[in-house]
Order: structure tokens, then C-alpha cells, then sequence
């Protein structure tokens, strides 16, 4: 059986790991610099909010604090990632550092689920010795721009973290997603607690707030563990990795035993390709190229390993028949 390894960069194995990720390209950097910068919002975000704690004593806003502050950490932590998987493949990881951004988002929803119980443990102790907040006007004006701040940040980390299939920003956005969700519950206990001048509203709120950050953080934790398991991409683009292998390796008799994985924004691609048996290999080749090509014109940051054989080899029944 001959063996052919092709990507949608025509160059050899090594390199094509190398290209993808090449720390100077412009999605690496443009993708870091997001992480910086998410770091930088956090801290911003963490001292309005603790300024807003500080003038009213409100354990809802203590809450909303620490939450932050894990915030600011798991930002940190994505950035780190996101430069670990940057680096070029080298001779101890083969395959890239791509996977990098996974466990950065597997830290991340476990640093959500540890706020979301920090924040139930405030607001049990809240509940016990329930206190009116002082100067909730300024509070609210405070974590109302912490909260327009972290919202607006969030759609950014969302937009450029699935243009460039980055785990590391769509979590670090989720992460900063229930942070708002937070804040805003937080708020609504502040008007709350104004109109019926009840304050176990306040620690009440923040209680509730808390279990829907423990949802978030357990819903991030499964979908990472699914890419360090090398889950399958989603059926849409499976479908079209066959599309692409169907309409372009003309000549060919059969593609099958595919199978796909994905890491970062790389998506890995393997299938068999069976050819006539008195084709010849600089034919086999061409009909080699055509799919690389294909995939570099319609799917961008593919690895694509070709497997060909002989039409002895066919199975009749392969993913996809030419």
C-alpha cells in the first residue's frame, strides 16, 4: 500500500504543522493580542467593581469582585496558552502545541465553577446577617460600567475567537459572559432591594446568579475535554470534508475509512484513497493535488494525510465512493 501525506500547504509534513500556527502570522498575533488585551480589560473591570463593594458593603458585589478576579487569572492563563500553541511543531510534539488552547479552556471552566462557589458561600453568609447596602446609587453606577465594559469585551473574545477557531477566546468569552450575567443580576438585587427595602433580596440574587455560573462552568469544561479527546468536528464540516474529497479526486475509484479531528482552528483529515492498479504514481500524485488544492481554496487550516491503494484495496462501502 503506498502512503501519501498532503495538507493544503504544499510543502513537506514538518513544515505544513509549522504553518498554521507560525507565531509571526497575523492570526497568532492578531489572537494574542486579543489575550493581552482581555487581561488588561479584566483588571479594569476588577477595579470598578471593587470600588463599587467598597462604597456600598454589599455582599452580592463582594461577590461580583471575585468572580473578577478569577476573571483576571483565567485571562492570564489564556494568554499563556495561546502562545504555548503558537509555537512551531518540533521533533517532542510532532502533531503542534495546538492542543494547548484546550487546557487553558479546561482551567478556565474549573476557575468558573470555583466562583460560583465562592459566591454561594458569600451569599449563605449574607443570608445569615442580611445588611441594607450603603450608597447603592454609586454602587450601581460603578458595576454598571464594569458591566457595559465587560459585555461589550465579551463580544469581541466571541467574534475574533470563532473567526480563528481559537478554544482559549471563545472560553475566556464565556468565562467573561457569565461574569456579565452576574453583574447584571447583581444589579437588579440592587432595585430590588430599594423598591421592598428587604435585604436578603441582595444575598439571594447573588445566590441564584451563582448557580447559573456553575452551569457555564461545567458546559466549558465538556466541550474542552472533547478536543483533548480528538472529537470529531461538528457534522456540517465533516460533511464537508466529504463534499470536497467527492467533487475533487477525479480518477480516483473510492475514499474511505475517513476520519477527523480537530485542534485550535486545525482540523486533522486522514481518509484512504483507492486508485486503478495500473495508474501511475505521478498520476496518483496529481489526483493528490487536486484535493490539496480543494481543501486549500475552501477549507483554510487543514491537515490532510492520503492514504493510496490499489482498486484490490476498495471496500465497496467506504464514507465516500468517487
Amino acid at each position: 500500500m503506498a502512503s501519501r501525506q498532503t495538507a493544503n500547504h504544499r510543502q513537506p509534513f514538518q513544515n505544513l504543522l509549522e504553518r498554521p500556527h507560525d507565531p509571526n502570522s497575523r492570526s497568532s498575533r492578531l489572537t494574542i493580542r486579543v489575550a493581552l488585551t482581555s487581561v488588561v480589560v479584566g483588571v479594569a473591570v476588577l477595579l470598578l467593581k471593587s470600588a463599587a463593594y467598597w462604597v456600598t458593603g454589599s455582599v452580592a458585589l463582594l461577590s461580583d469582585a471575585l468572580e473578577s478576579i478569577i476573571n483576571v487569572v483565567a485571562s492570564a492563563g489564556a494568554l499563556i496558552a495561546l502562545r504555548l500553541a503558537s509555537r512551531p511543531a518540533d521533533d517532542n510534539h510532532p502533531f503542534g502545541h495546538y492542543k494547548a488552547e484546550y487546557l487553558s479552556a479546561v482551567a478556565e471552566g474549573v476557575l468558573v465553577v470555583i466562583a460560583a462557589l465562592t459566591i454561594m458561600r458569600e451569599a449563605y453568609f449574607g443570608l445569615l446577617a442580611p445588611t441594607m447596602p450603603d450608597q447603592p446609587v454609586q454602587g450601581m453606577i460603578l458595576n454598571g460600567l464594569a458591566t457595559a465594559l465587560n459585555a461589550l469585551w465579551c463580544f469581541v473574545l466571541f467574534k475574533v475567537g470563532k473567526e480563528h477557531r481559537s478554544p482559549a477566546l471563545v472560553a475566556d468569552g464565556k468565562h467573561i459572559l457569565s461574569d456579565v450575567v452576574t453583574s447584571v443580576g447583581v444589579l437588579i438585587g440592587f432595585v430590588a432591594v430599594a423598591l421592598t427595602g428587604w435585604p436578603p433580596l441582595d444575598p439571594l440574587i447573588a445566590g441564584l446568579v451563582a448557580l447559573n455560573v456553575l452551569w457555564t462552568g461545567w458546559g466549558m469544561m465538556r466541550e474542552s475535554v472533547g478536543g483533548l479527546m480528538d472529537e470529531a468536528p461538528p457534522p456540517d464540516v465533516v460533511a464537508k470534508i466529504r463534499e470536497i474529497v467527492s467533487s475533487h479526486a477525479t480518477g480516483a475509484l473510492e475514499a474511505h475509512d475517513l476520519r477527523t479531528r480537530h485542534a485550535g482552528r486545525i482540523t486533522f483529515v486522514e481518509f484512504h484513497m483507492v486508485v486503478p492498479g495500473e495508474m501511475s504514481v505521478r498520476a496518483a500524485h496529481d489526483i493528490c493535488d487536486q484535493v490539496e488544492r480543494a481543501f486549500e481554496k475552501e477549507m483554510q487550516d487543514t491537515v490532510v494525510t492520503i492514504h493510496v491503494e490499489p482498486e484490490g484495496e476498495a471496500k465497496q462501502r467506504g464514507v465516500v465512493v468517487l
